[in-house]
């Protein structure tokens, strides 16, 4: 396609998918940037819509961002420095993440969403559109709202991958002990 920008140490894998106006491996958007060594590394069969923008990581934050493989990321998404994406993710039109976020594998992230520097982000979660999510987002969950809220398991998104009714059913116990214990996710 016209009009893609790859720049940098960016590493692309096979059967990518790049859309116009995309841009990849420029330059991370934080000030403590000085134009140091840092990649952006891409895994295979992504899908990058038009505009959307990845930025390779800062030596603060280990020089690295890296994007798994079987993504999508619909147009106007951002990937800022230093995130590690992991596979089969989506990202509706403009999700976003700040620097350092993880997002784990099988997750969706909702149109016009934002998730906060250094948060996690667990697989199969689901996180609905218009979504500010300012602490980690368990794995399993379905998160909504500005700031976000948990609403439960992410029922839907497991029953179309296959998982057993019992193993969902063990998760939802899982998740009503930790949300009524009130644990953080570090504990």
């Amino acid at each position: 396609a016209s009009h893609v920008v790859v720049d940098g140490d960016t590493e692309v894998g096979r059967d990518n998918r790049l859309y116009p106006f995309c841009s990849v491996g420029l330059a991370p958007q934080d000030k403590k940037y000085q134009g140091e060594h840092t990649r952006l590394v891409i895994g295979d069969r992504n899908v990058v819509r038009e505009c959307v923008t990845i930025q390779p990581g800062t030596a603060g934050g280990g020089g690295l961002t890296r994007i798994g493989s079987d993504n999508l990321f619909m147009a106007y998404a951002h990937v800022a420095h230093d995130c590690l994406v992991g596979d089969h993710t989506i990202f509706a039109n403009g999700a976003t993440l700040a620097g350092h976020v993880e997002v784990a594998d099988w997750v969706t992230i909702g149109a016009y969403s934002g998730v906060h520097q250094f948060c996690r982000v667990g697989t199969h979660a689901f996180v609905g559109g218009y979504t500010v999510a300012t602490k980690d987002v368990l794995p399993y969950s379905k998160t909504v709202g500005n700031r976000a809220c948990i609403y439960g398991v992410n029922t839907i998104g497991l029953t179309r991958r296959g998982f057993p009714a019992e193993t969902i059913a063990a998760i939802r116990r899982a998740f009503r002990v930790l949300l009524q214990s009130r644990l953080n996710t570090s504990e």
